[in-house]
């Protein structure tokens, strides 16, 4: 352990002029912000004119109807306006509420609000939950009208809103208080391993981190996800037993095969599993299972079984605990540095010994475009990993020695056009907009993927015979 703080000590030594220097970190938080944001800006006008298209890709014009076709790029074109002006709104929330010492005014009023309950400053803890609230709520209130607008008016003119509003103002408070629920203590025991660990906090923190990640794990689809979507047993019949029987041929630890009511608030269509290393539950919209053949449906399964297959999720994990234990490495510079508040307007009192909760906030907000380029290399990564279960899928025949699996990966190919045709999905992407938005590849690649793959594994399959 002590071989570990030596050598963050020498990443952080060079960082020791933020405990002393007076920087302008607010200015450069607003530089950067901003810059990350026109960037996005930029992106969404280089995809813009392909909405303007009147035929989809070649590959693609067999699948798609002239009408469907208008329609999608039609939904396209109205989500990036939603998109351009939501984004441009966020930021100018974000970089108000920075310019005018928002943040500040937080934690004084958090303050105030836990002491009419009784709790003086000296209960950091409390008071940071305080703030957290306060905070949430200012910066949340704001942008409800985008939300009332993307599901009441974008999703609805395009067809796909099934939300009420009686449902939506439901869903909201539900949101809202188990964000509290859950939020409160995992601040507090967050903030506490700061107060009890001192700097040497990484290793508990982390360790916490996970635990509770695995936590998350057991409780969403058992307490939370119940609360807005009712999970059924998938009904028997085709589908339930092509998908048990894969399953069982890949020894997958399958526990519980659900049919989720997506299409209570919306018409797109999705599947996914979740669960612990020996206990998985597979979840399927009831828009896929209605808009999809039971055989389509089972290749779309058997891609998100080539991710269990090749360790996607635990790697993932693995590369996020990194970057969470570089962050955290960092951190310690920022933890006791006053001239970070004082950039940021909080007074000298609170400068003196900044509170955990708030020069965390102000370390993620220095962050701002380290993480934006992290976001590409992760869905570059990602990408490379759609790709690995579209291959498994077609692989599926050799490898368990099954007739069967031949058309899988036709199959699949025809899930994923039925599911952007329904979805009406864009088709049409530009490549630097995809790289940085995107954790898939486009439709016309992951085709032309499979076309490769189908070629491989027939060819592969003759060698054994």
């Amino acid at each position: 352990m002590d071989f570990l703080y030596s050598q963050l000590a020498v990443v952080q030594r060079p960082l020791a002029f933020v405990a002393t220097d007076p920087i302008d970190w607010k200015l450069y938080v607003q530089a950067f912000s901003w810059t990350v944001c026109l960037f996005e800006s930029y992106l969404l006008l280089r995809q813009y004119p392909l909405y303007s298209k009147k035929t989809p890709p070649p590959v693609l014009a067999n699948h798609f109807s002239a009408d469907v076709f208008e329609k999608s790029q039609l939904y396209g074109k109205d989500k990036a306006k939603f998109s351009l002006v939501s984004g441009l709104y966020r930021q100018t929330i974000d970089s108000v509420m920075i310019h005018y010492g928002i943040y500040a005014w937080a934690w004084d009023l958090g303050g105030r609000l836990v002491a009419k309950l009784g709790y003086g400053p000296e209960y950091e803890i409390i008071q940071s939950i305080g703030f957290a609230v306060v905070l949430f709520f200012v910066s949340s209130i704001p942008t409800l009208p985008l939300s009332v607008y993307s599901t009441f008016v974008l999703e609805e003119k395009h067809g796909f809103n099934k939300t009420t509003p009686a449902l939506f103002v439901t869903d909201l408070l539900k949101g809202w208080a188990v964000g509290f629920v859950f939020g409160a203590p995992f601040l507090s025991v967050f903030l506490w391993v700061f107060q009890w660990a001192g700097d040497r906090f990484i290793p508990w923190l982390m360790g916490f981190l996970i635990s509770f990640q695995m936590i998350m794990v057991i409780l969403y689809p058992t307490v939370i996800q119940p609360l807005f979507n009712k999970l059924s047993p998938l009904a028997d019949g085709e589908l339930r037993t092509r998908i048990e029987a894969l399953a069982s041929k890949l020894k997958f630890p399958l526990k519980h095969l659900y049919e989720i009511d997506g299409s209570k608030r919306s018409s797109h269509s999705n599947a996914y599993f979740f669960g612990l290393p020996w206990s998985k539950h597979i979840v399927i919209f009831d828009t896929l299972i209605k808009e999809s053949k039971p055989e389509e449906v089972e290749a779309v399964l058997a891609h998100e079984l080539g991710h269990w297959f090749y360790m996607h999720p635990t790697k993932l994990l693995f590369i996020s605990q990194l970057h969470i234990f570089t962050v955290l490495a960092l951190f310690p510079a920022f933890m006791h540095a006053p001239p970070l508040l004082r950039a940021f307007d909080f007074p000298k009192s609170v400068a003196a010994k900044p509170p955990t909760v708030i020069a965390f906030l102000l370390f993620q907000m220095i962050l701002t475009p380290m993480e934006a380029v992290i976001g590409m290399a992760m869905n570059a990564l990602s990408r490379k990993f759609e790709y690995e279960a579209d291959r498994f899928a077609c692989e599926l025949q050799n490898m368990l020695k099954d007739e069967d699996m031949s058309d899988m990966g036709d199959r699949l190919g025809t899930a994923l056009v039925t599911l952007h045709v329904k979805n009406l999905s864009t088709v049409w992407v530009d490549w630097l907009y995809s790289a940085y938005h995107h954790s898939h590849p486009t439709l016309t690649e992951r085709l032309r993927a499979l076309e490769g793959y189908k070629v491989a594994a027939a060819s592969a399959h003759k060698k054994e015979l």
